[in-house]
């Protein structure tokens, strides 16, 4: 890619040794532990987050970035994950933060995932959207990506979109803060599975989301300079600046209908029950 020879503007942060030596940085030069690092575990070419009794797990990326992209490619916990979550966020800091959430919410054996969404601005979140998926994500590995752009923020699944939030006049839209890279799993069984009725088997720990690949392709952002010079005339420099990353293709706008209308299970914005009045994004379409 050649937007990876711009190191001042982006970088790719990989997990894999088959990654080319040339673009790729190691897990430790530009993530680290957030929490329970003991839980934590290099093996191979793989990282593992491990859940048990005691403890979950999470890493931070040790840089901020304004707009870009960042994918996981992750399988999840196998067998009985139910009241276990696996999260993969973008997160800037502070009480007003910004937010972009995948949690992966588990399940008893036999049952699927569900993907929550949501999206915070600053500060204030409840935009959530549940899906399932069309395969099995504790068999193998498959992509994640958070895609975000002045105009629009896109989640994917193995690049395929499955939420857009777009950028429209009187809608709040993420702005001006640089955001960090997160994950995690931690046990959440007082609401993650069928609304906290099925707890956590213990017996079935230690619960293990492991992760091939993890990159950013970002402006980088450490200071208000960096602030600026990311929101700047020379941002358009950038792949994901460009007019085309502005909006969904055709393909992709078929793949999103495709994908809302066989998967999609709960959308907040068809919950009059939480919102007796639509939040405004919603009313000028589905986010």
């Amino acid at each position: 890619m050649a937007t990876l020879k711009k190191l001042s503007l982006s970088i790719l942060i990989c997990l894999t040794l088959a990654c080319n030596a040339n673009s790729s940085t190691s897990f430790d030069e530009l993530f680290q532990s957030s929490w329970a690092s003991d839980h934590l575990i290099h093996e191979g070419d793989l990282l593992k987050l491990k859940l048990d009794n005691f403890s979950g797990a999470g890493f931070a990326s040790k840089r901020k970035y304004m707009y870009g992209k960042t994918t996981a490619q992750i399988k999840l916990v196998e067998g009985d994950s139910a009241g276990t979550v696996t999260a993969f966020y973008m997160s800037s800091d502070g009480a007003s933060h910004h937010e972009f959430d995948f949690e992966f919410l588990g399940n008893t054996t036999g049952e699927p995932y569900l993907v929550q969404t949501n999206i915070y601005i600053d500060g204030i979140g409840n935009r959530e959207q549940r899906m399932d998926l069309w395969f099995d994500p504790t068999a193998d590995f498959h992509s994640y990506s958070i895609l975000y752009h002045p105009r629009q923020v896109v989640f994917a699944v193995d690049e395929t979109p499955i939420r857009v939030y777009r950028e429209r006049n009187g809608v709040a839209f993420p702005r001006d803060q640089a955001m960090g890279v997160y994950s995690s799993i931690w046990n959440a069984d007082d609401w993650a599975t069928q609304g906290g009725r099925v707890k956590t088997d213990w017996s079935h720990a230690p619960f293990v989301t492991t992760y091939r690949e993890v990159e950013i392709e970002g402006c980088e952002c450490a200071t208000s300079e960096d602030l600026k010079r990311c929101n700047g005339s020379t941002a358009g420099n950038n792949w994901w600046d460009q007019p085309m990353m502005a909006e969904l293709s055709v393909h992709q706008s078929h793949q999103l209908i495709w994908v809302r209308a066989n998967h999609l299970v709960y959308d907040y914005c068809a919950d009059p029950g939480r919102f007796p009045v639509l939040p405004p994004e919603c009313e000028r379409g589905r986010v």
